[in-house]
């Protein structure tokens, strides 16, 4: 990692504090001038960095200048998780897209694509989702061989009613949105159900979905790979949809003033589907 890219990983880590300038440089192994720039460097990138002499510096917290993804806003809630399977995008046409391009390329299991925006998101029989940027559009990558609902979401386990594998995709799809109305109502305490098979609501508005797609071999017919995409509306205000679906379509903060980030949200839900 370059030194602005260990320094942001730092305060990520340690957002609650203030940290000096030569705590950070000792425990990064850099120069104290080194991370002066580096913090400068975030500040132009549009970071909110408060700095109080004496103190040091720190992510100025609740700031929706802050809520960036990234691999170091994620890597604190993220233990034990290699970064190099973590893929962020400014923009893509679909994260579910470039997970089958990652899994035909032989990405392992866990692999997880994550975008700020898509162009072209789809959902359910081929019916677009709407993907501007500040919402979540992440697909995750499994591999056969493990066994879903062994652990993870109680919730997920009894609506499926029995441990299935990765090549019942209905079931998965279901399971998956479940799991994730639970981890949304744990980190936002907002109230997220799931309409059968893969919409995820708060009250009578739709604010996401989930899109499983699979890979076989085409001789032995074997399942080969299993894309999770997963799609939350985050904090798109209601004027922001499209015409057609402004009257169903809902986000999680409507006012545009999200309570967690979303790299926390991301991470919760990556922990979550990486243990089923």
């Amino acid at each position: 990692m370059s030194s602005k890219e260990e320094v942001l990983a730092f305060l990520e880590k340690n957002k609650e504090n203030f940290c000096s300038g030569a705590y950070m440089a000792s425990e990064l192994g850099i120069s104290r001038n080194a991370v002066w720039k580096a913090v400068n460097g975030l500040k132009k990138e549009g970071y909110a960095i408060e700095a109080v002499t004496n103190r040091g510096y720190r992510l100025v917290p609740g700031s929706p200048d802050n809520d960036r993804l990234s691999v170091q806003g994620l890597a604190p809630y993220l233990p034990g998780i290699y970064p190099g399977r973590i893929h962020i995008y400014e923009s893509l046409p679909s994260t579910n897209r470039t997970a089958k391009e990652l899994a035909v390329g032989g990405a392992e299991d866990g692999t997880v694509v994550i975008a700020n925006s898509q162009t072209a998101g789809s959902g359910h029989a081929d019916h677009s989702f709407f993907s501007p940027v500040g919402g979540i559009y992440m697909s995750v990558l499994r591999r056969p061989g493990r066994v879903l609902g062994g652990s993870g979401s109680d919730r997920a386990r009894a609506d499926a009613q029995e441990s299935v594998s990765l090549g019942n995709a209905k079931n998965i799809t279901y399971m998956t949105a479940a799991l994730v109305a639970d981890v949304l109502g744990e980190v936002t305490g907002i109230s997220v159900r799931v309409r059968p098979v893969n919409d995820l609501y708060v009250g009578d508005r739709k604010v996401g979905g989930i899109l499983t797609e699979a890979g076989s071999d085409f001789d032995t017919g074997e399942l080969q790979w299993l894309v999770i995409g997963i799609g939350i509306n985050v904090s798109t205000p209601a004027d922001a949809f499209p015409e057609e679906i402004r009257e169903r379509a809902g986000s999680l903060y409507p006012d545009g003033h999200a309570l967690v980030t979303r790299n926390e949200l991301i991470a919760a839900i990556v922990r979550r589907l990486l243990a089923m």
